[in-house]
Protein backbone atom coordinates (compact mmCIF):
# COMPACT_ATOMS: atom_id res chain seq x y z
CA UNK A 1 0.00 0.00 0.00
CA UNK A 2 1.02 3.66 -0.96
CA UNK A 3 1.56 6.33 1.90
CA UNK A 4 0.77 9.59 1.98
CA UNK A 5 4.29 11.05 0.42
CA UNK A 6 6.28 13.47 2.42
CA UNK A 7 7.44 15.90 0.27
CA UNK A 8 5.63 17.76 -2.83
CA UNK A 9 9.23 17.09 -4.76
CA UNK A 10 12.37 15.63 -4.54
CA UNK A 11 15.75 16.83 -6.64
CA UNK A 12 17.75 13.91 -7.51
CA UNK A 13 21.01 14.54 -9.24
CA UNK A 14 23.40 11.98 -10.92
CA UNK A 15 27.26 11.87 -9.93
CA UNK A 16 28.37 9.85 -12.28
CA UNK A 17 27.79 7.32 -14.94
CA UNK A 18 30.59 4.65 -15.15
CA UNK A 19 33.70 4.05 -13.15
CA UNK A 20 35.75 5.89 -14.96
CA UNK A 21 33.44 9.40 -15.06
CA UNK A 22 34.59 12.47 -14.00
CA UNK A 23 34.40 13.78 -10.70
CA UNK A 24 34.49 17.91 -11.55
CA UNK A 25 30.58 17.48 -12.30
CA UNK A 26 29.41 15.54 -9.43
CA UNK A 27 30.82 18.19 -7.05
CA UNK A 28 29.23 20.49 -8.84
CA UNK A 29 25.88 19.06 -8.46
CA UNK A 30 26.82 18.62 -4.86
CA UNK A 31 27.92 22.02 -4.33
CA UNK A 32 25.38 23.89 -6.58
CA UNK A 33 22.50 21.60 -7.32
CA UNK A 34 19.97 21.75 -4.39
CA UNK A 35 20.15 18.60 -4.21
CA UNK A 36 18.14 16.12 -1.70
CA UNK A 37 20.05 13.23 -3.36
CA UNK A 38 23.22 12.62 -5.21
CA UNK A 39 23.62 8.99 -6.95
CA UNK A 40 26.64 7.37 -8.72
CA UNK A 41 26.33 4.89 -10.52
CA UNK A 42 29.65 3.11 -11.24
CA UNK A 43 29.13 -0.66 -12.22
CA UNK A 44 29.23 -1.75 -15.40
CA UNK A 45 29.33 -5.53 -15.77
CA UNK A 46 32.83 -5.30 -17.47
CA UNK A 47 33.67 -3.39 -13.93
CA UNK A 48 32.37 -6.49 -11.45
CA UNK A 49 34.67 -9.02 -14.15
CA UNK A 50 37.46 -6.10 -13.88
CA UNK A 51 37.52 -5.67 -10.31
CA UNK A 52 37.34 -9.56 -9.99
CA UNK A 53 40.01 -10.27 -12.02
CA UNK A 54 42.27 -8.13 -9.99
CA UNK A 55 40.67 -9.60 -6.81
CA UNK A 56 41.93 -13.06 -7.85
CA UNK A 57 45.69 -11.38 -8.56
CA UNK A 58 46.24 -8.27 -5.70
CA UNK A 59 44.78 -9.72 -2.53
CA UNK A 60 45.09 -6.18 -1.14
CA UNK A 61 42.40 -4.75 -3.86
CA UNK A 62 39.76 -3.19 -1.47
CA UNK A 63 36.94 -4.57 -3.81
CA UNK A 64 35.11 -1.54 -4.71
CA UNK A 65 35.72 1.27 -6.24
CA UNK A 66 39.15 2.38 -7.20
CA UNK A 67 37.76 6.07 -7.46
CA UNK A 68 35.59 6.18 -4.24
CA UNK A 69 37.88 8.27 -2.12
CA UNK A 70 38.75 11.26 -4.77
CA UNK A 71 34.71 11.34 -5.59
CA UNK A 72 33.65 11.63 -1.66
CA UNK A 73 36.51 13.89 -0.82
CA UNK A 74 34.86 16.14 -3.59
CA UNK A 75 31.14 15.63 -2.42
CA UNK A 76 31.00 15.09 1.25
CA UNK A 77 31.64 18.79 2.32
CA UNK A 78 29.10 19.78 0.34
CA UNK A 79 26.26 16.84 0.83
CA UNK A 80 26.50 16.66 4.67
CA UNK A 81 26.43 20.46 4.96
CA UNK A 82 22.49 20.59 3.56
CA UNK A 83 21.91 17.08 4.08
CA UNK A 84 21.97 15.68 0.55
CA UNK A 85 22.11 11.69 1.27
CA UNK A 86 24.49 10.02 -1.09
CA UNK A 87 23.20 6.45 -2.69
CA UNK A 88 25.73 4.51 -5.09
CA UNK A 89 26.69 1.39 -6.06
CA UNK A 90 30.70 1.96 -5.71
CA UNK A 91 30.72 -0.88 -3.30
CA UNK A 92 31.29 -3.06 -6.14
CA UNK A 93 32.31 -6.71 -4.70
CA UNK A 94 32.77 -5.01 -1.01
CA UNK A 95 30.25 -2.37 -0.28
CA UNK A 96 31.41 -2.96 3.59
CA UNK A 97 34.64 -1.85 2.44
CA UNK A 98 33.20 1.13 0.94
CA UNK A 99 31.43 2.27 3.71
CA UNK A 100 33.91 1.54 5.83
CA UNK A 101 36.31 3.57 4.30
CA UNK A 102 33.78 6.93 4.21
CA UNK A 103 33.22 6.28 8.11
CA UNK A 104 36.97 7.48 7.89
CA UNK A 105 36.66 9.70 5.79
CA UNK A 106 33.76 11.46 7.35
CA UNK A 107 35.68 11.28 10.68
CA UNK A 108 38.74 12.93 9.02
CA UNK A 109 36.68 16.09 7.85
CA UNK A 110 35.10 16.17 11.46
CA UNK A 111 31.73 15.09 10.42
CA UNK A 112 30.82 12.49 13.74
CA UNK A 113 27.87 10.88 13.56
CA UNK A 114 26.94 9.99 10.25
CA UNK A 115 24.78 6.77 9.29
CA UNK A 116 26.59 4.69 6.36
CA UNK A 117 24.76 1.65 5.02
CA UNK A 118 26.30 -1.47 3.42
CA UNK A 119 24.11 -3.26 1.30
CA UNK A 120 25.11 -6.85 0.63
CA UNK A 121 24.10 -10.00 -1.05
CA UNK A 122 24.36 -9.50 -4.49
CA UNK A 123 27.62 -12.09 -4.30
CA UNK A 124 25.99 -15.47 -4.76
CA UNK A 125 29.10 -17.40 -6.26
CA UNK A 126 28.45 -20.14 -3.76
CA UNK A 127 24.98 -20.85 -4.80
CA UNK A 128 24.60 -19.57 -8.14
CA UNK A 129 24.74 -23.10 -9.36
CA UNK A 130 22.24 -24.51 -7.21
CA UNK A 131 20.38 -21.35 -7.87
CA UNK A 132 20.30 -21.60 -11.62
CA UNK A 133 19.28 -23.84 -14.55
CA UNK A 134 20.01 -22.59 -17.85
CA UNK A 135 22.60 -20.41 -19.51
CA UNK A 136 20.28 -17.81 -21.00
CA UNK A 137 22.62 -17.01 -24.46
CA UNK A 138 23.04 -20.69 -25.20
CA UNK A 139 20.70 -22.38 -23.46
CA UNK A 140 23.45 -25.20 -21.71
CA UNK A 141 22.97 -25.74 -18.16
CA UNK A 142 24.54 -23.32 -15.85
CA UNK A 143 26.59 -26.54 -14.47
CA UNK A 144 28.98 -26.29 -17.43
CA UNK A 145 30.24 -23.22 -16.52
CA UNK A 146 31.75 -25.02 -12.92
CA UNK A 147 35.03 -25.01 -14.07
CA UNK A 148 35.67 -21.63 -15.38
CA UNK A 149 33.28 -19.97 -13.05
CA UNK A 150 35.15 -16.76 -11.41
CA UNK A 151 31.92 -15.33 -9.59
CA UNK A 152 28.01 -14.57 -9.90
CA UNK A 153 26.33 -11.23 -8.80
CA UNK A 154 22.88 -11.10 -9.17
CA UNK A 155 20.83 -7.68 -9.59
CA UNK A 156 19.30 -6.62 -6.31
CA UNK A 157 16.75 -4.02 -6.45
CA UNK A 158 15.35 -0.98 -4.59
CA UNK A 159 13.84 -2.45 -1.74
CA UNK A 160 17.49 -2.72 0.53
CA UNK A 161 18.06 0.40 -0.19
CA UNK A 162 15.02 2.14 1.00
CA UNK A 163 14.89 -0.12 4.04
CA UNK A 164 17.96 1.72 4.88
CA UNK A 165 17.16 5.18 4.23
CA UNK A 166 14.09 4.31 6.17
CA UNK A 167 16.15 3.22 8.99
CA UNK A 168 18.01 6.41 8.52
CA UNK A 169 21.51 6.21 6.60
CA UNK A 170 22.58 9.10 5.08
CA UNK A 171 25.03 7.37 2.73
CA UNK A 172 24.31 3.95 1.15
CA UNK A 173 26.72 1.70 -0.64
CA UNK A 174 25.52 -1.65 -2.48
CA UNK A 175 26.95 -4.14 -5.01
CA UNK A 176 25.06 -5.02 -7.69
CA UNK A 177 22.12 -3.44 -7.97
CA UNK A 178 20.70 -2.57 -11.41
CA UNK A 179 20.94 0.96 -12.54
CA UNK A 180 17.64 2.48 -12.16
CA UNK A 181 17.41 0.92 -8.61
CA UNK A 182 19.74 3.53 -7.27
CA UNK A 183 17.91 6.18 -8.48
CA UNK A 184 14.39 4.99 -7.36
CA UNK A 185 14.99 3.91 -4.30
CA UNK A 186 15.01 7.94 -2.89
CA UNK A 187 11.54 8.02 -4.99
CA UNK A 188 9.75 4.93 -3.16
CA UNK A 189 11.17 6.01 0.80
CA UNK A 190 9.77 9.64 0.58
CA UNK A 191 6.86 9.27 -1.56
CA UNK A 192 5.96 5.96 0.20
CA UNK A 193 5.43 4.55 -3.08
CA UNK A 194 4.99 0.60 -2.15
CA UNK A 195 6.97 -1.92 -3.61
CA UNK A 196 4.47 -3.35 -6.03
CA UNK A 197 3.09 -0.10 -7.33
CA UNK A 198 4.51 -0.93 -10.78
CA UNK A 199 2.62 2.52 -12.42
CA UNK A 200 4.46 4.63 -9.87
CA UNK A 201 8.07 2.45 -9.45
CA UNK A 202 7.80 1.90 -13.62
CA UNK A 203 7.80 5.82 -13.47
CA UNK A 204 10.50 6.05 -10.92
CA UNK A 205 12.46 3.05 -12.56
CA UNK A 206 12.05 5.44 -16.04
CA UNK A 207 13.52 8.36 -14.33
CA UNK A 208 16.41 6.55 -13.34
CA UNK A 209 17.66 5.04 -16.34
CA UNK A 210 17.42 9.05 -17.75
CA UNK A 211 19.90 9.71 -14.68
CA UNK A 212 22.19 6.61 -15.01
CA UNK A 213 24.02 8.07 -17.38
CA UNK A 214 25.08 10.89 -16.52
CA UNK A 215 26.35 13.53 -19.38
CA UNK A 216 24.36 11.36 -22.16
CA UNK A 217 21.07 13.48 -21.10
CA UNK A 218 22.70 16.43 -21.21
CA UNK A 219 24.53 16.04 -24.68
CA UNK A 220 27.21 13.68 -24.00
CA UNK A 221 27.45 11.06 -26.68
CA UNK A 222 25.20 13.09 -28.11
CA UNK A 223 27.03 15.76 -30.09
CA UNK A 224 27.92 15.23 -33.74
CA UNK A 225 29.75 18.38 -35.34
CA UNK A 226 27.10 20.21 -37.48
CA UNK A 227 24.04 17.72 -37.15
CA UNK A 228 23.65 18.08 -33.48
CA UNK A 229 25.65 20.92 -32.31
CA UNK A 230 25.69 21.29 -28.28
CA UNK A 231 27.77 24.16 -26.15
CA UNK A 232 30.48 23.77 -24.30
CA UNK A 233 31.15 19.76 -24.81
CA UNK A 234 34.20 20.18 -22.58
CA UNK A 235 32.03 20.94 -19.72
CA UNK A 236 29.09 19.11 -19.48
CA UNK A 237 26.62 19.31 -16.54
CA UNK A 238 25.14 16.27 -15.01
CA UNK A 239 21.53 16.30 -14.92
CA UNK A 240 19.03 16.68 -12.17
CA UNK A 241 15.39 15.47 -11.90
CA UNK A 242 12.89 17.12 -9.84
CA UNK A 243 10.60 14.44 -9.44
CA UNK A 244 6.76 14.55 -7.97
CA UNK A 245 5.07 12.03 -6.15
CA UNK A 246 3.13 11.13 -9.39
CA UNK A 247 5.74 9.87 -10.83
CA UNK A 248 6.32 13.15 -13.73
CA UNK A 249 9.89 14.44 -13.46
CA UNK A 250 11.75 17.92 -14.79
CA UNK A 251 15.38 17.20 -15.94
CA UNK A 252 17.48 20.04 -15.72
CA UNK A 253 21.25 20.76 -14.88
CA UNK A 254 23.46 23.28 -12.73
CA UNK A 255 23.02 26.91 -14.75
CA UNK A 256 26.23 27.81 -16.51
CA UNK A 257 27.57 24.25 -17.36
CA UNK A 258 27.88 22.70 -21.26
CA UNK A 259 25.94 20.60 -22.61
CA UNK A 260 22.26 20.56 -23.37
CA UNK A 261 18.74 18.95 -22.55
CA UNK A 262 16.43 18.88 -24.78
CA UNK A 263 13.82 17.04 -26.52
CA UNK A 264 16.20 15.33 -28.73
CA UNK A 265 19.00 14.32 -25.84
CA UNK A 266 16.05 13.06 -23.74
CA UNK A 267 14.87 10.96 -26.50
CA UNK A 268 18.16 9.47 -27.42
CA UNK A 269 19.23 8.76 -23.35
CA UNK A 270 15.26 7.02 -23.18
CA UNK A 271 15.80 4.69 -25.48
CA UNK A 272 19.56 4.02 -25.01
CA UNK A 273 20.03 -0.14 -24.62
CA UNK A 274 16.66 -0.51 -24.14
CA UNK A 275 15.50 -3.60 -26.40
CA UNK A 276 11.49 -2.90 -26.03
CA UNK A 277 10.50 0.36 -25.19
CA UNK A 278 7.47 -1.43 -23.82
CA UNK A 279 8.92 -4.21 -21.33
CA UNK A 280 12.74 -2.78 -20.12
CA UNK A 281 12.63 -5.11 -17.28
CA UNK A 282 14.20 -4.35 -14.13
CA UNK A 283 14.16 -6.27 -10.81
CA UNK A 284 11.46 -3.25 -9.68
CA UNK A 285 9.01 -3.33 -12.21
CA UNK A 286 8.78 -3.84 -15.85
CA UNK A 287 9.04 -0.17 -17.14
CA UNK A 288 6.78 0.90 -20.30
CA UNK A 289 8.34 4.09 -22.06
CA UNK A 290 5.72 4.16 -24.86
CA UNK A 291 3.32 6.79 -23.16
CA UNK A 292 5.93 8.74 -22.48
CA UNK A 293 4.89 12.84 -22.97
CA UNK A 294 7.91 15.10 -23.20
CA UNK A 295 7.34 18.72 -23.04
CA UNK A 296 10.34 21.31 -23.47
CA UNK A 297 9.77 23.94 -19.94
CA UNK A 298 12.51 26.10 -21.17
CA UNK A 299 16.18 25.92 -22.01
CA UNK A 300 17.83 22.79 -20.51
CA UNK A 301 14.08 21.84 -18.82
CA UNK A 302 12.59 19.03 -20.28
CA UNK A 303 9.43 17.63 -18.31
CA UNK A 304 8.54 14.08 -18.78
CA UNK A 305 5.18 12.51 -17.80
CA UNK A 306 3.00 9.52 -18.88
CA UNK A 307 6.07 6.84 -17.65
CA UNK A 308 4.23 3.91 -16.13
CA UNK A 309 5.27 0.07 -15.76
CA UNK A 310 4.19 -3.26 -15.46
CA UNK A 311 4.19 -6.38 -12.79
CA UNK A 312 7.99 -7.07 -12.15
CA UNK A 313 8.95 -10.68 -12.83
CA UNK A 314 9.34 -13.61 -10.35
CA UNK A 315 13.28 -13.84 -11.14
CA UNK A 316 16.31 -11.99 -10.93
CA UNK A 317 19.09 -12.06 -13.54
CA UNK A 318 22.69 -13.30 -12.51
CA UNK A 319 25.81 -12.50 -14.20
CA UNK A 320 28.22 -15.18 -14.21
CA UNK A 321 31.85 -14.36 -14.70
CA UNK A 322 33.85 -17.08 -16.06
CA UNK A 323 37.55 -17.36 -17.00
CA UNK A 324 37.83 -17.62 -20.72
CA UNK A 325 41.79 -17.46 -21.62
CA UNK A 326 43.83 -14.46 -22.33
CA UNK A 327 44.38 -12.01 -25.30
CA UNK A 328 47.74 -10.53 -26.41
CA UNK A 329 47.45 -7.54 -28.29
CA UNK A 330 50.26 -4.36 -29.40
CA UNK A 331 50.28 -2.21 -32.02
CA UNK A 332 52.51 -0.48 -34.87
CA UNK A 333 52.16 2.76 -37.06
CA UNK A 334 52.42 3.80 -40.81
CA UNK A 335 52.50 7.53 -42.27
CA UNK A 336 53.15 8.96 -45.24
CA UNK A 337 52.19 8.04 -49.03
CA UNK A 338 51.88 4.47 -49.04
CA UNK A 339 50.96 3.58 -45.47
CA UNK A 340 48.28 1.46 -46.35
CA UNK A 341 50.34 -0.58 -49.33
CA UNK A 342 53.51 -1.83 -46.18
CA UNK A 343 50.49 -2.01 -43.61
CA UNK A 344 49.47 -5.23 -45.92
CA UNK A 345 52.49 -6.44 -46.38
CA UNK A 346 53.10 -6.08 -42.35
CA UNK A 347 49.86 -7.76 -42.01
CA UNK A 348 51.17 -10.99 -44.48
CA UNK A 349 54.38 -11.15 -42.69
CA UNK A 350 52.96 -11.77 -39.21
CA UNK A 351 50.67 -14.28 -40.45
CA UNK A 352 53.02 -16.31 -41.51
CA UNK A 353 55.55 -15.78 -38.72
CA UNK A 354 52.41 -16.82 -36.12
CA UNK A 355 52.88 -19.75 -38.50
CA UNK A 356 56.12 -20.41 -37.75
CA UNK A 357 55.82 -19.77 -34.12
CA UNK A 358 52.94 -22.05 -33.90
CA UNK A 359 50.59 -19.71 -32.35
CA UNK A 360 47.69 -21.86 -30.78
CA UNK A 361 44.96 -19.00 -30.56
CA UNK A 362 41.04 -19.45 -30.79
CA UNK A 363 40.70 -16.10 -33.18
CA UNK A 364 43.15 -14.01 -34.37
CA UNK A 365 42.94 -10.28 -35.74
CA UNK A 366 44.59 -7.66 -37.57
CA UNK A 367 42.89 -4.68 -38.25
CA UNK A 368 44.36 -1.24 -39.48
CA UNK A 369 43.21 1.56 -37.28
CA UNK A 370 42.20 4.16 -39.70
CA UNK A 371 40.79 1.91 -42.52
CA UNK A 372 38.69 -1.47 -41.74
CA UNK A 373 39.35 -1.36 -37.35
CA UNK A 374 35.30 -0.92 -36.44
CA UNK A 375 33.53 -2.27 -39.29
CA UNK A 376 35.88 -4.98 -40.49
CA UNK A 377 34.73 -6.72 -43.73
CA UNK A 378 31.57 -4.22 -43.67
CA UNK A 379 34.42 -1.59 -45.10
CA UNK A 380 34.04 -0.46 -48.81
CA UNK A 381 36.65 -1.50 -50.65
CA UNK A 382 37.26 2.16 -51.83
CA UNK A 383 37.55 3.78 -48.61
CA UNK A 384 40.26 6.67 -49.07
CA UNK A 385 43.84 6.04 -48.99
CA UNK A 386 44.86 7.41 -45.38
CA UNK A 387 47.79 9.49 -44.95
CA UNK A 388 48.49 7.47 -41.37
CA UNK A 389 47.43 4.14 -39.52
CA UNK A 390 47.94 1.64 -36.88
CA UNK A 391 48.09 -2.05 -37.09
CA UNK A 392 46.52 -3.62 -34.44
CA UNK A 393 47.22 -7.24 -33.62
CA UNK A 394 45.11 -9.22 -31.48
CA UNK A 395 44.69 -12.82 -30.35
CA UNK A 396 42.55 -14.75 -28.14
CA UNK A 397 44.21 -17.59 -26.60
CA UNK A 398 43.92 -20.58 -24.17
CA UNK A 399 46.94 -19.93 -21.92
CA UNK A 400 49.55 -16.66 -21.24
CA UNK A 401 52.37 -18.06 -22.66
CA UNK A 402 50.45 -18.23 -26.05
CA UNK A 403 49.28 -14.75 -26.20
CA UNK A 404 52.93 -13.35 -24.77
CA UNK A 405 53.72 -14.45 -28.40
CA UNK A 406 51.76 -11.51 -30.27
CA UNK A 407 54.24 -9.12 -28.57
CA UNK A 408 57.00 -10.86 -28.83
CA UNK A 409 56.24 -11.03 -33.23
CA UNK A 410 55.29 -7.18 -32.76
CA UNK A 411 58.57 -6.31 -31.49
CA UNK A 412 60.30 -8.18 -34.25
CA UNK A 413 58.81 -5.87 -36.69
CA UNK A 414 60.71 -3.09 -35.45
CA UNK A 415 64.14 -4.38 -37.36
CA UNK A 416 62.65 -7.47 -39.29
CA UNK A 417 59.32 -5.63 -40.67
CA UNK A 418 58.44 -2.86 -43.44
CA UNK A 419 60.11 0.33 -44.13
CA UNK A 420 58.94 2.97 -42.00
CA UNK A 421 57.61 0.80 -39.53
CA UNK A 422 56.75 2.74 -36.21
CA UNK A 423 56.87 0.62 -33.02
CA UNK A 424 56.11 1.52 -29.42
CA UNK A 425 58.29 0.59 -27.04
CA UNK A 426 56.57 -1.83 -24.87
CA UNK A 427 56.33 -0.67 -21.42
CA UNK A 428 52.58 -1.94 -20.75
CA UNK A 429 51.57 -5.22 -20.53
CA UNK A 430 50.61 -6.44 -23.48
CA UNK A 431 48.71 -9.92 -21.62
CA UNK A 432 45.14 -9.13 -20.61
CA UNK A 433 42.85 -12.41 -18.92
CA UNK A 434 39.74 -12.76 -20.13
CA UNK A 435 36.44 -12.48 -17.88
CA UNK A 436 33.69 -13.93 -19.63
CA UNK A 437 29.82 -12.65 -18.31
CA UNK A 438 26.80 -15.33 -19.00
CA UNK A 439 23.42 -14.84 -18.23
CA UNK A 440 20.80 -16.80 -16.00
CA UNK A 441 17.73 -16.03 -13.80
CA UNK A 442 17.21 -16.99 -10.35
CA UNK A 443 14.28 -17.38 -7.81
CA UNK A 444 13.58 -13.81 -6.81
CA UNK A 445 12.93 -15.47 -3.40
CA UNK A 446 16.16 -17.01 -2.33
CA UNK A 447 18.08 -13.69 -2.73
CA UNK A 448 18.31 -12.20 0.81
CA UNK A 449 19.69 -8.78 0.69
CA UNK A 450 21.31 -7.91 4.08
CA UNK A 451 22.05 -4.47 5.54
CA UNK A 452 25.42 -3.20 7.69
CA UNK A 453 25.17 -0.06 9.55
CA UNK A 454 28.36 1.81 10.42
CA UNK A 455 28.34 5.56 12.02
CA UNK A 456 31.32 7.93 11.77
Amino acid sequence: MNRPARKEAIRIGAGSAWWGDRIEPAALNAEKGDLDYLCFETMAEATVSAAQVRARRDPLFAGYDTYLEDRMRAVLPHCIARGTRIVSNQGWINPEGAAKRTVELLAEMGHHGVKVAAVTGSLITERVLELTDNILENGLPTSSLASSMVSAEVYMGAEPIVQALREGAQIVFTGRVADPSIFVAPMMYEFGWDALDHEKVGAGSAIGHLLECGAQVTGGYFADPGFKDVPEPWNFGFPIAQVSPDGSAVLSKVEGTGGAITLQTVKEQMLYEVHDPANYITPDVVVDFTQAKLEQMGQDQVKISGLTGKPRTPTLKVSIGCVEGFIGEDMFFYAGPGALRRAKLAKQILQERFKIVNLQAEEIRIDFLGVNAIHGEATPEDVPEPYELAVRVAARTASRAEALKVGREVDGMAVSGVSHTGKRVPHQDRVREIIGVWSSLVPREQIEPAIIYLES
